[in-house]
C-alpha cells in the first residue's frame, strides 16, 4: 500500500529508458523535488517554520546515505541508526519504517537519480521560542536527494592534507558520540580552525588528548601491516562506513583493532585514511605537517579503497 501511494505521487511518464544513465526526464526539471512531511515539493518550496525546534536548537537526527548503481547504499543500518538516534533522545518518529524506507527510495525517484547522496532529517518539529521540546507536536522528516563530491578527486589519489585542533571533542558524559544529532557546532568550530590552516579535513581529541574523529570522518591507522582505529568510547561516531571497514578488513584477511591513539601514532604511521558517508574511504598524506608514510596511498589504503568500491556497485536497496 505504502509503495502503491508513492508510485501514484511519480509521474512515470514523463519518463524514459537510456541504456547509459538509466532513467531520464524527457522534460527537464527546474528543481530537486523534497520529500517534506508526506508531500514532493520543489526546492523552492520546501520550508519548515522559524519555530521549528530543528533551526532553533538543533533538536533533531539526522543521517547521510549514499546510492550507486541504482541501488541505496547500507540502507538499513542507516535506518537503524536513525531509530536508536531518535529513541535516545525522546523523539518518537512519525513514520514507520516501512513508510520511511519507502519515502527515501521514492525521493531518489522522483529527481530520477541512480548515483548521490541522501540528506534524511528529523526535526523536534514547529514549537515556541523555549527549550521544552514537549512543546513540539510534531516532528517535521524532510529528505534531499542529490549528488555530492565532497573532496576532489585528486585527494583520492594524493591524500590529504590534515591538522589536530585546539577544539575538542564534546564528552561523551555530556553527549553521546553515538547519537547522530543536527547540533554539529562542536565539529564546525573544529572545521573552521582547519580552515584557517588550510587543511582539507582537521582531527579533533578528546579531554584525555586521545585521538576521537576527524570533524566528519572515522579515522585507521596502519602501522607495521597493523590497522587501528580509535574506541567509539573516545569520541568517534560510531559511523556506518567505519562498521564497513572491519567487514572489509575481515574479507581481506586482516583486523582492525580499537585503541586509544594519540598524535604520536598519526605521525609516525605508515598510513592513515578516513572514512564516512560523503568521503567514502579517503587518504591522508600528511598530519600538522609530517609526512605520512611515502606521502602517496599506501598498498593497504589502496585494498581497502579496491574492496569498498566493488561492495558499493554490488550490494543496496534497489530504487527502481
Amino acid at each position: 500500500m505504502v509503495r502503491w501511494f508513492f508510485r501514484t505521487l511519480n509521474q512515470r511518464s514523463l519518463l524514459a529508458e537510456d541504456d547509459s544513465y538509466g532513467r531520464i526526464p524527457l522534460f527537464p526539471m527546474q528543481h530537486l523535488k523534497i520529500y517534506l512531511d508526506g508531500q514532493f515539493v520543489d526546492e523552492p518550496d520546501a520550508k519548515v517554520s522559524v519555530f521549528d525546534h530543528g533551526l532553533l536548537y538543533g533538536d533533531g537526527v539526522f543521517e547521510g546515505i549514499r546510492f550507486y548503481n541504482g541501488r541505496v547504499f547500507l540502507l538499513e543500518e542507516h535506518l537503524d541508526r536513525l531509530y536508536d538516534s531518535a529513541k535516545a533522545i525522546l523523539l518518537t518518529l512519525p513514520l514507520e519504517r516501512p513508510a520511511l524506507r519507502e519515502a527515501v527510495l521514492e525521493t531518489c525517484r522522483q529527481n530520477n537519480l541512480r548515483d548521490g547522496y541522501i540528506r534524511l532529517v528529523v526535526t523536534r518539529g514547529k514549537g515556541d521560542l523555549g527549550l521544552n521540546p514537549n512543546k513540539c507536536s510534531k516532528p517535521t522528516v524532510f529528505i534531499i536527494a542529490a549528488t555530492i563530491e565532497l573532496y576532489p578527486e585528486k585527494y583520492y589519489t594524493e591524500g590529504l592534507r590534515v591538522n589536530t585542533v585546539p577544539t575538542q571533542r564534546v564528552s561523551p558524559a555530556a553527549l553521546s558520540p553515538a547519537i547522530k544529532s543536527l547540533n554539529y557546532l562542536n565539529n564546525i568550530l573544529a572545521k573552521i580552525e582547519g580552515n584557517l590552516y588550510g587543511a582539507q579535513e582537521s582531527i579533533m581529541l578528546n579531554q584525555q588528548g586521545f585521538v576521537a574523529e576527524c570533524t566528519a570522518d572515522n579515522l585507521f591507522v596502519i602501522k607495521q601491516d597493523k590497522i587501528f582505529t580509535p574506541h567509539v568510547s573516545d569520541g568517534a561516531l560510531g559511523g556506518i562506513t567505519r562498521r564497513l571497514m572491519f567487514d572489509l578488513a575481515r574479507e581481506m584477511g586482516r583486523e582492525i583493532k580499537e585503541t586509544n591513539l594519540t598524535r604520536y601514532d598519526l605521525f609516525v604511521a605508515d598510513e592513515l585514511f578516513a572514512t564516512g558517508t560523503g568521503a567514502e574511504v579517503v587518504p591522508i598524506s600528511e598530519v600538522d605537517g609530517r609526512k605520512i608514510g611515502s606521502g602517496r596511498v599506501g598498498p593497504v589504503t589502496e585494498e581497502f579503497i579496491r574492496h569498498f568500491k566493488v561492495r558499493t556497485q554490488n550490494t543496496g536497496v534497489p530504487i527502481y
